[in-house]
C-alpha cells in the first residue's frame, strides 16, 4: 500500500510540473489516503505484534 502512496505521490508532482492540476490534485488526494491508511494499519499491527508477545512470553 505504501508503493501504491508513493506512486500517485510522483504521478502527482510530474503532472504538477506540467501543469495537469485537476489530475494532480487528484493524484495527491490518492496518495494521501493510502498513506494514512497505511499509518493506521501499521500502528494497529504494533500494537496486536506486543500484546500478543506479551501474552505468549507471559511478561
Amino acid at each position: 500500500m505504501l508503493k501504491w502512496a508513493l506512486i500517485f505521490a510522483v504521478i502527482a508532482l510530474i503532472a504538477g510540473a506540467l501543469g495537469f492540476g485537476g489530475i494532480a490534485g487528484a493524484a495527491a488526494g490518492i496518495a494521501k489516503f493510502l498513506f494514512f491508511i497505511f499509518v493506521i494499519g501499521f500502528l494497529i499491527f504494533l500494537a496486536l505484534g506486543v500484546f500478543a508477545g506479551k501474552k505468549l512470553t507471559g511478561r
